[in-house]
């Protein structure tokens, strides 16, 4: 009985590895999917998606949309109620959002935190960095997506109180164009940036409790120091605590200031670009320099 003989594999696939046969030539492939350079764009399409997929974000924003409208409505109620006719003649409606917007700050801070923490924490920022190599890009996405998402619902949020507060104190005095701007787009760009601030931390801390810890301090400890200084020396310092709190400056916005002097106007804006500015100088720098 004959052996059969088998092709040797060069045989059998001409042109492989330098094996002689009739072409050398390789069919090519070509993807269907198209090849494009990306840009910030791309980067901003995916962390859109990543942040309204999870369902820390519409737990901690409605959270946010329940204190805002269900504290600020509340409060206003309770003075509605108490007050007596010409009490509030002098005062200004829009002024009872306060308290709303003082304790929501508290679920923007937390989102922003779990923004750039939670990916650490669950090892998805090795595949985001991955897909998307240049870190900063991926920063600066999520600070884009957040920032605006963070913008929207507060302006909605806090127009809505406004609107119904200057409707149901009819005996109050008239708001200013000002005070409508303030108390609604102003307010509404100081939480996006407290928010965007709590974003930089959590990248630069890489731990979601921890950095929500820092952050809720920044916003309470100031004032809760401030009110046990009692030692003349420390004056000035007790003031300065004052003038400069979180609650002191969203204060500002509602023309209910915890202190005479310190920021006005627009100042808390400006205060808290720069120091989120500062912020996200340090993020960038360390996530270029550390591993993910």
């Amino acid at each position: 009985m004959s052996t059969p003989q088998h092709p040797s594999p060069q045989a059998a696939a001409p042109g492989w590895q330098g094996a002689p046969g009739p072409s050398y030539a390789v069919p090519g492939y070509t993807s269907p999917i198209p090849v494009v350079r990306t840009h910030l764009g791309h980067a901003i399409a995916s962390e859109w998606t990543k942040i309204r997929s999870v369902r820390s974000t519409m737990w901690t924003l409605g959270v946010f949309v329940l204190l805002v409208v269900g504290i600020g409505m509340m409060v206003a109620l309770i003075v509605d109620a108490n007050a007596s006719e010409g009490d509030l003649a002098g005062e200004s409606p829009l002024s009872f959002g306060f308290f709303g917007v003082l304790l929501g700050s508290m679920p923007i801070i937390t989102l922003g935190v779990l923004t750039t923490a939670s990916e650490y924490g669950t090892g998805m920022i090795r595949t985001t960095m991955v897909a998307c190599p240049s870190r900063g890009r991926v920063l600066a996405a999520k600070g884009i997506v957040f920032f605006a998402i963070a913008f929207v619902v507060t302006l909605v949020s806090t127009g809505f109180v406004a609107m119904v507060d200057a409707a149901l104190f009819t005996g109050a005095r008239e708001p200013s164009a000002g005070e409508w701007l303030k108390t609604t787009v102003g307010v509404s760009l100081y939480i996006a940036l407290l928010g965007l601030l709590s974003l930089a931390v959590g990248s630069i801390i890489r731990h979601s409790a921890g950095a929500i810890t820092i952050m809720i301090g920044l916003l309470l400890a100031p004032l809760v120091i401030a009110i046990f200084m009692f030692a003349e020396s420390l004056q000035k310092l007790r003031e300065a605590l004052f003038e400069y709190s979180i609650p002191s400056q969203l204060g500002v916005w509602y023309s209910t200031q915890l202190s005479e002097t310190g920021p006005s106007g627009w100042d808390p804006l400006w205060i808290a670009l720069g120091v989120t500015a500062a912020a996200f100088a340090g993020a960038f720098a360390l996530l270029e320099k550390r591993d993910v």
